[in-house]
């Protein structure tokens, strides 16, 4: 894709930011991140019952990436708000892998059940907290000692803390209680067919510009959306008007996000021992589409953030996206190559640099797991 002069000079703005947040995050961020891993590991081992103990740790040992890659958000806040954006980051990351494995556990009443744990979810992003008298309602009689309920506290008590807390509370609110619906319902897919989500999801994309299918792989992955909106809330400056701006260019973010997270596990997915159950690739019925699907995505995504205040701090966050899922290792299966290469395009230049980052990070994390193994053998 051809690329503008104005457009080669935000790239490589990107391309200082991606140095800046670097250097930003291994210095004042990583120290909080690893800080709040142990936390939550010494807290997730507390937990009595054995299978929500066995699921917490499970989330922290093969997800906790996740929190480590969605804190240099935090790279955005003021020195002095970073330690709180920190802790509130890895808090929802935590809550919301921990949501994701509750809700795919089997249910009689799917929806119901998991709206009902969600509501951790949208209560950790109120501002102030929800003081209505409610008591929140942990999973399954409380069987997890209090660690969901925990999770949702740390993060509304850090968010607390920052500044312009109040000005994002009702975009993430919202964010929060439509990502909540769109996990809930494709996981109940497998019970209850897929024509719910899409009739949801059809309501839901209604004046956003996006069909129903973004709009649920979209929803489904927008605690990237709150991790956004709560590095804004370090920024005195932010008005509920910009936070909206916010969310709409990373609600763009996650389609990508959810639909590559779905290529790069595919293969892995579709073994006899695979997770087997329904996906958002599922909703495509032609999978050829997909590599345009993920263009216009990508591209759509570029314009929305390069529009934001800090435009190339967040065309960077994107391209760590989508670097991010096309340095794993299912990035090299059939159908995912297509449309890695259709995203180095579109977001040439800065996208094979950033590529040669995640693979060299995953590289030392894998050789980091290899030594690790070997001093306990």
């Amino acid at each position: 894709m051809a690329t503008s002069v104005a457009g080669r000079k935000l790239q490589a703005r990107a391309g200082l930011a991606l140095v800046l947040a670097n250097a930003r995050y291994w210095t004042s961020v990583a120290p909080t991140v690893r800080k709040q891993l142990k936390r939550w590991q010494v807290r997730a081992r507390a937990i009595d019952d054995r299978d929500l103990r066995a699921l917490a740790l499970s989330k922290l040992h093969g997800e906790g990436f996740h929190a480590e890659a969605a804190a240099m958000l935090a790279t955005l806040a003021p020195r002095e708000h970073r330690s709180n954006v920190a802790e509130a980051i890895v808090a929802l990351e935590l809550l919301f892998d921990y949501l994701d494995g509750l809700t795919e556990r089997p249910s009689g009443d799917p929806l119901a059940d998991g709206e009902r744990l969600f509501r951790a979810f949208t209560r950790a992003v109120v501002v102030p907290p929800a003081s209505t008298g409610e008591i929140l309602e942990p999973p399954e009689n409380d069987r997890d000692g209090g660690y969901l309920d925990e999770l949702s506290r740390a993060v509304s008590s850090a968010l607390a803390r920052l500044p312009a807390a109040a000005a994002v509370t009702y975009d993430a609110r919202r964010i929060a209680a439509r990502s909540g619906q769109a996990q809930t319902r494709m996981h109940a897919a497998a019970q209850l067919g897929s024509a719910q989500l899409r009739k949801w999801a059809t309501a839901e994309a209604d004046g956003t510009g996006l069909c129903w299918r973004e709009l649920a792989a979209g929803a489904a992955s927008s605690v990237l959306v709150l991790h956004a909106l709560i590095a804004a809330a370090a920024d005195p400056r932010t008005t509920p008007e910009s936070a909206a701006e916010l969310a709409a260019a990373y609600l763009s973010t996650c389609v990508v996000l959810t639909l590559l997270d779905g290529l790069v596990d595919h293969e892995q997915d579709t073994l006899p021992d695979g997770a087997g159950a329904p996906g958002y690739l599922d909703l495509y019925d032609d999978r050829s589409e997909l590599a345009d699907v993920l263009g216009h995505a990508a591209r759509r995504a570029a314009l929305q953030v390069r529009a934001l205040p800090n435009g190339a701090h967040h065309t960077m966050i994107l391209v760590g996206v989508a670097a991010y899922y096309g340095s794993a290792p299912g990035a090299e299966g059939a159908l995912a190559q297509p449309v890695i290469a259709r995203l180095r395009r579109e977001l040439a230049p800065l996208a094979s640099p950033t590529l040669a980052i995640m693979r060299s990070w995953r590289g030392v994390k894998a050789a980091n797991a290899v030594i690790r193994c070997q001093r306990r053998g």
